[in-house]
């Protein structure tokens, strides 16, 4: 029996920004989205260029108007980006870069509802 990774899902506020967000950032795209016919929700798949795994961004009708409670926010995304200067670069100009750790030769951005991603080089594999 295996498993491979398929997705990762948060919750988020405005799910256009959200989308806009992970677009501009990584680089993500849309691969599917679902909204069932009382459109009291709607998911948002995004995914890598290389198709092995997808971030889920759900949108709930009655929670759009409250941030969520991220808790201590100890749990976080990571992505590995291939040219780590140019990343970094984007995220500068975006001013999403909330904590950096040169030591480890990382950092992290944080998203419009609060939720942290972490940057690392190829060689973090």
């Amino acid at each position: 029996m295996k498993f491979v990774m398929n997705h990762n899902n948060i919750n988020v506020r405005d799910l256009d920004k959200s989308v806009k967000f992970y677009q501009e950032a990584f680089g993500l795209t849309i691969a599917r989205v679902h909204e069932p016919e009382d459109k009291s929700f709607k998911l948002v798949f995004l995914e890598d260029e290389n198709h092995y795994w997808r971030l889920e961004l759900t949108w709930l009708r009655d929670h759009a108007d409250k941030p969520y409670d991220l808790g201590e926010n100890e749990s976080h995304l990571g992505l590995v980006t291939d040219d780590y200067e140019a990343a970094h670069a984007l995220h500068e100009k975006m001013g999403c870069i909330c904590f950096e750790n040169p030591s480890m030769g990382i950092y992290f951005v944080e998203d419009p509802d609060g939720y942290w991603v972490e940057v690392v080089p190829p060689d973090h594999r």
